[in-house]
């Protein structure tokens, strides 16, 4: 969509501004020459205010939320209210409320993408398209603060630089920079993502409740590390598992996300030995027994490895890559001590 449209749309809802805020913004309410709301996705409240005529401070249309810094134009207000994501179906949506005509569409195209329920696995994979890779960003910075420096075959994760957050319902959304991991499933398709909000200060997760969530279909699925093949190892948390392929970085792991979710992991046809990336609790304990007992049940050689510590980002940031590595080399298979740690050591 060229840049002109879009300027052209924004100008052509400007002009109508007050209609397209009792429209999109229907929880809030004209004061004076302004329309007041919690926020462009329509949150009752009054720390947004869009202006509703041209004035020597800026057109009709602009916005600015006051809590958060935010500011854009109506276009944007049709994007967050509607759940949209391409620009494409913000600009027909926008077409549509001015009634003028949609642009000749490609036969896929003719049915407008409507808003994925939230949650979902639809909702899941346009998150992960509007994402960005790691490299260079917080993420890099906030796995390298872990001790996690080389991020060699992270494809599953991702960047975004203001995820949304909302603590609970009746909360207003918030949005935090996070680290975006594609949940797939066997066959690489994505099936769920999960985040991780960051604190850009402290390069460290955010100061909020819970500041890890995933969303989608998880179950048997997880964020994966390489291609998977004869041998595989499977952990809970991305950090945990991304902390033992420093030692490791050419076996191919998943992040199942938690010890349930561990314990009920789909194998591929070709795995012939997992390593099971044990966390020292309870939970950890219940995800091995089930999972060396379901590869035992299909042929599958199973192997716990565990850490001296909580897990192995503990051991990794505590007592450092040479002792990590020497943890390796006395649990994996010696087969593989040769196959995967040799060129690490």
């Amino acid at each position: 969509m060229a840049r002109q449209d879009a300027s052209d749309l924004a100008h052509s809802l400007g002009r109508q501004a007050e209609a397209v805020c009792r429209h999109y913004l229907s929880s809030g309410r004209r004061e004076g020459g302004y329309w007041l709301v919690g926020d462009a996705r329509n949150t009752p409240g009054r720390s947004m205010y869009v202006r509703l005529k041209d004035t020597p401070k800026g057109p009709a249309g602009k916005w600015t939320d006051a809590a958060t810094g935010e500011h854009g134009d109506l276009l944007d207000v049709i994007r967050e209210s509607c759940g949209l994501i391409d620009f494409k179906d913000v600009a027909d949506e926008a077409r549509s409320f001015l009634s003028m005509p949609l642009p000749e569409l490609e036969p896929r195209e003719h049915q407008r993408q409507s808003p994925a329920p939230h949650g979902s696995p639809e909702a899941a994979r346009r998150l992960v398209r509007m994402s960005q890779p790691i490299h260079g960003t917080l993420v890099q910075a906030y796995l390298q603060q872990r001790g996690i420096t080389d991020v060699r075959g992270t494809g599953s994760l991702n960047f975004h630089p203001r995820c949304y957050y909302r603590p609970d319902e009746h909360s207003p959304t918030e949005t935090w920079p996070a680290m975006v991991a594609a949940v797939t499933d066997l066959g690489g398709k994505i099936t769920g993502a999960h985040r991780t909000w960051l604190d850009p200060h402290r390069r460290d997760k955010a100061p909020i409740d819970t500041p890890r969530r995933a969303m989608g279909d998880l179950l048997g699925n997880a964020v994966r590390f390489g291609m998977g093949g004869e041998v595989m190892a499977a952990g809970e948390g991305i950090e945990t598992v991304l902390s033992l392929r420093q030692v490791l970085p050419d076996m191919p792991m998943l992040a199942a996300l938690s010890a349930a979710h561990l314990a009920a992991i789909l194998f591929p046809d070709t795995l012939r030995r997992l390593y099971i990336v044990r966390d020292n609790d309870p939970a950890g304990d219940g995800a091995r027994d089930s999972l060396i007992e379901r590869a035992n049940g299909v042929g599958i050689e199973a192997i716990v490895i565990s850490p001296e510590l909580g897990d192995f980002n503990e051991d990794l940031r505590t007592l450092g890559l040479d002792a990590l590595r020497t943890e390796a080399r006395l649990q994996v298979a010696p087969q593989d001590v040769a196959r995967f740690i040799a060129l690490a050591a």
